[in-house]
C-alpha cells in the first residue's frame, strides 16, 4: 500500500519552536520506545511501518521542509516537493501524478492520504490499513476515515453517514458547527473529518485530468504555481457520489497548539529548567544554553528557543497567532539534510552560526557574492574545498573565504564549526550552487 502524508504549514502556533522552515511536525517532544526523543513526522512514520512494514511512504512538503524531513528520516520515505504552497487538492494531485510517472505505481493500487501530524494510537494506522482493504474491494470510489467524536467540537468538520455501523455509506458533510448543532450532529451518528482518505491511484489520476490541463507529473510540476488554490475536500471529496466513512474510535489528538502539544509531550522539561514545588500543571521547552526557573506557575506553558521565548497560560496560547505576526523575525535554527544550522549572533555587518554536521554529510559546492566567511572548527573531522583547493579540517584550524570562493566542506566525523559572516548584505538569497 502506499501512503501519502501531508507535510505543510507554517511555524505559527507553535512558536517560538517552529518557525517557517521548522514547522510543528519536526519538533522532538514526544519519546520512542526506547527514551530517545522524537519529533511527530518521525513518530508517524516509525507508527506506519510497525503496523506496515510493507509500505510505501512519500511525503509532501515545501521546499523549506524538505531538509528537515530528510534530516529526521534520510532515505527511508519519498518526498515529492512542491515548488510553491497552493492547498492540499494541488498537493495530493502533484504527489498522486509523482507515484504514477516518476515510481511506477499501477493505476489499480490502493493509496492512503493521511496529515503527518496527529497524535495517535497504533490503531489508527491498523484503521488506514482498512481503507486500503475496502479500496481493493471497489465498493466506493473514495473511502473516508472519521474519528469517533468524544464530544461535541465546535473546531472541527463533520462527517453525515447514513447509519452508525462501523463502515457506511456518507450521506452529507458539514462544516464546523456551534455546540447545539455539533450535538445534533453527533445524534446522527457523526464523525470528525479527520482528512483521511483512500482511493486507486487510476481514480485520481482520472479525475485530475478531468480538471486539469496537464500530461504527466514533470508537466504539473511545471504549471503548479497556476492551479486553483483550493483543498481536496472542496475539490473532490464533497463532490464524490461514491464514497463510504469508516468509523474509527481509538486515541486522536489534533497537537497544532500548545495547550494540546503540552497533554502528550514526553516530559515535563525539556532542557535547562527547573520548576518549584508549588508549580502546577506546566510545562518547559528550553533550546537555549542558559537555564530557566519556574515557580508558582500554574496551567502554563514556557518555550524557549533562537527565535523568542513564549510564557503563556495554556488556554490562552491558542490565541497566540497576532501577536507572533508582530515579533516575527528571521529564522535562527533550521535542520539541513547535513545536520543543523543555528544562529548564535546577529551584529550589523556580522553574523556567527554554528553548522553542526553529520558524519558522512557534505555542503554543497557554492559562492557568496557579498559576504566573506571565517571557519573555526571546535569538533571533528573533515576537509573543506576552497576554489578547488583540498584542505583537511581538524580541531581549532580556521579558514577564511572570500566573496567569490566557491567552498564546501565535508564532515569525516561528526563535525562542529562555528562560521562569521562578514559583510553590508548577509542574506539567504545570496547563494550560488556549482558542480565540484
Amino acid at each position: 500500500m502506499n501512503i501519502i502524508l501531508l507535510s505543510g504549514g507554517s511555524g505559527k502556533r507553535l512558536w517560538p519552536l517552529s518557525n517557517d522552515v521548522r514547522s510543528k511536525q519536526f519538533i522532538q517532544l514526544f519519546k520512542d520506545e526506547e527514551g530517545n526523543y522524537e519529533s511527530m513526522v518521525q513518530r508517524v512514520y516509525r507508527q506506519i511501518t510497525e503496523v506496515s512494514p510493507e509500505a510505501k511512504v512519500t511525503i509532501a512538503t515545501s521546499k523549506s521542509q524538505a531538509s528537515a524531513i530528510y534530516h529526521q528520516l534520510g532515505d527511508k520515505v519519498s518526498i515529492c516537493v512542491e515548488p510553491c504552497r497552493r492547498d492540499t487538492f494541488p498537493a495530493i494531485l502533484l504527489a498522486a501524478a509523482y507515484l504514477h510517472d516518476e515510481a511506477g505505481v499501477p493505476e489499480e493500487e490502493a493509496v492512503a492520504v493521511c496529515p503527518v501530524d496527529p497524535y495517535v494510537e497504533n490503531r489508527y494506522y491498523e484503521c488506514v490499513e482498512k481503507l486500503g482493504a475496502l479500496v481493493r474491494q471497489g465498493a466506493a470510489s473514495l473511502t473516508l476515515m472519521g474519528i469517533e467524536p468524544t464530544y461535541p467540537s465546535e473546531k472541527y468538520g463533520y462527517i453525515i453517514p447514513e447509519s452508525g455501523g462501523e463502515v457506511s455509506p456518507v450521506k452529507e458533510f458539514k462544516e464546523k458547527p456551534d455546540l447545539k448543532t455539533a450535538e445534533a450532529y453527533i445524534a446522527r451518528h457523526a464523525l470528525w473529518n479527520a482528512g483521511v482518505f483512500a482511493f486507486q491511484l487510476g481514480y485520481l489520476i482520472e479525475k485530475a485530468h478531468s480538471m486539469v490541463d496537464f500530461t504527466d507529473y514533470r508537466d504539473l510540476y511545471a504549471k503548479y504555481e497556476t492551479l486553483t488554490k483550493i483543498s481536496f475536500d472542496y475539490a473532490v471529496v464533497e463532490k464524490e457520489p461514491s464514497i463510504q466513512v469508516v468509523r474509527y474510535a481509538g486515541g486522536w489528538k489534533d497537537v497544532g497548539t500548545w495547550n494540546m502539544m503540552a497533554e502528550v509531550m514526553a516530559d515535563d522539561i525539556k532542557g535547562k529548567a527547573l520548576m518549584d514545588a508549588t508549580c502546577e500543571n506546566t510545562q518547559i521547552v528550553n533550546e537555549l544554553n542558559v537555564p530557566i526557573i519556574a515557580m508558582g506557575c500554574k496551567n502554563m506553558v514556557i518555550a524557549a528557543s533562537g527565535d523568542g521565548i513564549l510564557v503563556s497560560d495554556k488556554e490562552a496560547s491558542s490565541h497566540m497567532k497576532p501577536l507572533v505576526e508582530k515579533v516575527s523575525t528571521d529564522v535562527h535554527f533550521a535542520e539541513k539534510s547535513w545536520g543543523t544550522y543555528t544562529v548564535m549572533d546577529v551584529q550589523p555587518g556580522s553574523m556567527t552560526v554554528k553548522l553542526s554536521m553529520r558524519a558522512g554529510e557534505c555542503l554543497s559546492y557554492h559562492s557568496h557574492d557579498y559576504r566573506e566567511e571565517v571557519w573555526t572548527v571546535v569538533s571533528g573531522k573533515g576537509r573543506s574545498v576552497v576554489d578547488g583547493m583540498e584542505q583537511i579540517l581538524r580541531v581549532g584550524d580556521v579558514v577564511t573565504v572570500a566573496p567569490g570562493c566557491r567552498h564546501m566542506i565535508e564532515a569525516e566525523t561528526d563535525l562542529d564549526i562555528i562560521e562569521v559572516q562578514i559583510g553590508e548584505t548577509i542574506s539567504v538569497a545570496d547563494k550560488h550552487k556549482y558542480e565540484l
